[in-house]
């Protein structure tokens, strides 16, 4: 069939978010907030069908490819493995239960509900685009492009340092796209020295020989650009800033969404293309996913913001994950594909039960709680729940993605996974600790009469508690689709899989 459909998702919420814009301004009114949830329950609905219509063995589907900028070499070219499907799905299933628990985020914002919500769609389907592009330059287009509705979103609502945290947060991220365009305009060069002609296709690059110090820079601009998308230590300090400002629903899509293009681009890019600047890089790299698992863990003890401890709980989580995707075996990849979405359901939840309880409270201190399970009991039950998610327990789904890299960088050296295991012991004591302060004990004055999670609130959350269990105990559809393209990744970066070291005497016994 000749029907582009991933054009077809993400053009759905950008019109969507036309749409809005062009609707005349009415207070009050909420058919902007109606017409946005349509627009994203309609893409959410197609990225099902698009997922149900994958072969999990047939590499990149669903493919599109025209000729966009000859002179460059760019091409208008899409397509999804495995790693891309699951990211696509997060970002089309978090977008709905975004705008249902923000329903009355936008309405104080500088733009109003409708600019609120059309910002949001935006967001959606360009994020769509940066997961779904198989041209370099294509994707660079939609990593840069990304950066407007979060910048609106962060400056036009939130706290009263929105528009500090914003523009921290732009100039963090117009930094690290710049090195990346170095690198960029460095494939077209090395391109047309060898093959005869430039290209950005993903396909054509990745059988490209750039050469050792070549191949090293333009590594390095790219891992540099998404580092700071992840993010890592110590590159990492825009996040904080901006969650304790932005919206619950605008954390959200930054960290559970945007800043998985930190780690889907390592494995795309720097892996796939630069394999043997990947080898040579990654004791660092270890070592710096290990230093952000441990700082972020506590750092995050040592929080009294309820939102900025959340954003130093990604800091370590998304160290596991890079940790995942650089210790080179097939363990940890399949277990970094599977943290990135594990990981942005469990901080969707905690972002948003949190984001709840702070609206009632009006604080996002710590020390402002105390006794809200004896007035709020299911806001305490759920976020229960969703803070045992963010601490990995076993039945719940971040559980088995956290295992799996643990194995992999045991696999890869011992000493990494045992600098790494100590980090699950800091999450049981934030995540627990922030739990008894605010939860537990005698009621404090500012808690008293305040009010439980009504109908909206849970059944926005009802998805995503549903499926953080459900994958905690089966979580073979995510990998089924997940490992063919960890098999791919392996083979172009010319990896495989240690063999045990057992000899056949030990075996007899």
């Amino acid at each position: 069939m000749n029907v582009p459909w991933l054009t077809l998702l993400l053009l759905l919420p950008i019109i969507g978010s036309l749409v809005l814009t062009i609707m005349p301004a009415r207070p009050g009114s909420a058919l902007p907030k109606q017409i946005a949830i349509a627009f994203s329950v309609l893409t959410l609905a197609l990225g099902v069908a698009l997922a149900v219509g994958y072969d999990a063995g047939g590499g990149y589907q669903f493919t599109e490819n025209t000729t966009w900028i000859k002179l460059f070499g760019a091409h208008y070219s899409l397509g999804v493995d495995g790693m891309g499907l699951t990211l696509v799905l997060l970002t089309v299933i978090l977008t709905p239960v975004v705008m249902v628990a923000s329903w009355n985020d936008g309405d104080t914002g500088r733009w109003g509900a409708k600019g609120f919500f059309a910002w949001i769609l935006a967001l959606e389907g360009l994020s769509v685009g940066v997961f779904a592009a198989t041209d370099v330059f294509l994707f660079y287009v939609f990593f840069e492009a990304t950066l407007i509705p979060v910048y609106f979103l962060v400056a036009g609502y939130g706290g009263p340092n929105r528009v500090r945290a914003a523009v921290k947060f732009l100039l963090f991220s117009l930094a690290g796209g710049l090195v990346m365009l170095a690198s960029v305009i460095g494939l077209y060069v090395e391109s047309a020295k060898t093959s005869g002609g430039p290209t950005y296709l993903i396909s054509e690059l990745a059988d490209l020989d750039f050469g050792t110090s070549v191949g090293r820079w333009m590594f390095v601009g790219f891992f540099i650009a998404f580092a700071i998308k992840a993010p890592m230590f110590p590159v990492h300090t825009w996040l904080p800033d901006t969650t304790e400002s932005a919206t619950p629903g605008t954390s959200v899509l930054l960290v559970s969404v945007l800043d998985k293009i930190g780690t889907f681009g390592m494995i795309r890019f720097c892996l796939e293309l630069f394999p043997e600047a990947s080898r040579w890089a990654t004791p660092a790299i270890v070592v710096l996913a290990i230093i952000s698992i441990l700082y972020g863990a506590i750092m995050a003890i040592g929080s009294n913001n309820i939102p900025r401890l959340i954003a130093y709980t990604s800091v370590s989580h998304f160290g596991f994950i890079v940790l995942g995707i650089f210790v080179m075996n097939s363990q940890g990849l399949s277990g970094a594909n599977l943290y990135m979405f594990n990981h942005g359901l469990s901080t969707a939840a905690l972002f948003l039960i949190t984001g709840f309880m702070i609206s009632r409270r009006g604080s996002a201190l710590i020390s402002d709680y105390g006794g809200v399970e004896k007035v709020a009991p299911v806001l305490a039950g759920l976020f229960l729940v969703a803070g045992l998610s963010s601490l990995s327990l076993p039945g719940l789904a971040p559980f088995v993605s956290e295992l799996l890299v643990i194995v992999g960088a045991f696999v890869y050296t011992p000493w990494a996974a045992a600098f790494a295991v100590p980090a699950t012991v800091l999450a049981a004591i934030y995540i627990l600790w922030m739990y008894q302060r605010t939860m537990t004990g005698p009621v404090r004055e500012g808690v008293i009469g305040m009010r439980d999670l009504n109908v909206r609130e849970v059944s926005a959350l009802a998805p995503l508690l549903l499926l953080i269990i459900v994958l905690g105990f089966f979580p073979k559809p995510l990998l089924d689709v997940i490992n063919p393209s960890v098999e791919h990744t392996m083979s172009e970066v010319g990896l495989s899989d240690p063999q045990p070291n057992v000899t056949e005497a030990e075996v007899a016994k």
